[in-house]
């Protein structure tokens, strides 16, 4: 894997990929203009189109710049263990007046309050 300065904008220094059932995750790495790396990960979708007859792939993707790496880390963690740690009480619970009311109501006036730049 070459250093930053001997490879062109937008070439990958690094990527995996990632089969998840019908989705494939795709993780990249990339310089921005002044060689600073980024992540960039793809959720790509194979699709029936039957209008066509054809397949296509249907792309979500995310840029990860390295200022949020660890903000990114400890939402995308929090994610993680609550469903590995919550979801039998949430399944167990058959009202959704109680998920309304829970940590997953998020207002976007809260988000970016703490530490913008």
């Amino acid at each position: 894997m070459g250093e930053p300065e001997n490879q062109e904008r937008g070439a990958d220094y690094y990527s995996k990929s990632v089969r998840a059932g019908k989705r494939t995750y795709f993780f990249d790495v990339k310089a921005t203009r002044a060689k600073e790396l980024f992540v960039t990960i793809t959720e790509s979708k194979r699709r029936f189109n039957e209008a066509d007859g054809r397949f296509t792939y249907e792309k979500h993707k995310i840029f990860l710049y390295g200022e949020d790496f660890e903000k990114f880390r400890e939402g995308l963690d929090a994610a993680i263990n609550f469903v590995e740690n919550d979801q039998d009480t949430i399944r167990e619970d058959t009202s959704s007046e109680a998920i309304k009311t829970s940590a997953l109501d998020v207002s976007f006036e809260d988000l970016g309050g703490e530490d913008e730049n």
